[in-house]
């Protein structure tokens, strides 16, 4: 009887250049999430199946990487910019196998560099840099650290701009994210106002681990402020 193993091939159609590809996932049976970080980061109970590595689609023939999040349609003068500066200069290269955390962090990259001249929206582009600070958590503290401060900015205008309305990312969950990044880069007073901000919204959400989240770090800012 075949073994099955953890990864399989999925097809997949660049929304820009229109190509098929194929790129490696992971299936869902192996993806064990022992715990949570308390900014959402998953741990996985083996590295080797963690699905954060393959969450990015990037296409060998023209360079442009994606993630599900994309919007498929592309504003004006998006395309030739992306001609310009992604398939102009792309040197063939195949993420589609087994991903190093080296390489996942690369497709980030790009995704995020396409994300940007594509003009996604904020929350998007946030989205991209926390995850490249999770990857970078365990090994390069200085990355991460940049990482999420650039994260930061980015959600800070999604709140802003309300471009995260119509996504996967609630009112509630995008103020605890931006009180904890603010609280991880050094910015206290930043995280307690945005913390206080998911508390008085409390009973306008179901989402209440998220508001037990935010009590439990104000707590833990005030009592480090007490002593």
């Amino acid at each position: 009887m075949e073994q099955i193993t953890p990864f399989y091939e999925k097809k997949a159609d660049c929304i820009f250049c229109g190509r098929n590809f194929s790129s490696t996932k992971l299936r869902s049976r192996f993806i064990k999430i022992v715990s949570y970080d308390t900014d959402f980061r998953p741990i996985y109970s083996h590295q080797e199946a963690n699905s954060l590595l393959y969450k990015i689609l990037v296409c060998p023939h023209c360079g442009f990487s994606s993630t599900d999040e994309f919007s498929a349609s592309f504003p004006p003068f998006t395309k030739e910019l992306i001609r310009e500066k992604v398939t102009s200069v792309w040197v063939p290269q195949d993420f589609g196998g087994k991903r190093t955390l080296k390489d996942a962090i690369n497709t980030y990259k790009l995704a995020l560099y396409c994300g940007q001249l594509k003009k996604e929206k904020h929350v998007t582009s946030a989205g991209l840099l926390l995850r490249i600070a999770w990857l970078n958590r365990d090994t390069q503290p200085e990355s991460e650290f940049r990482f999420l401060s650039l994260a930061l900015k980015e959600y800070d205008e999604s709140f802003s701009s309300m471009d995260y309305r119509g996504t996967q990312m609630s009112e509630i969950k995008l103020l605890y994210l931006i009180g904890e990044i603010s609280r991880r880069v050094g910015d206290i007073s930043k995280a307690t106002r945005h913390f206080s901000m998911v508390i008085e919204r409390q009973r306008q959400t179901t989402e209440t681990k998220i508001v037990e989240m935010a009590k439990e770090q104000w707590h833990q800012i005030r009592q480090l402020q007490s002593h």
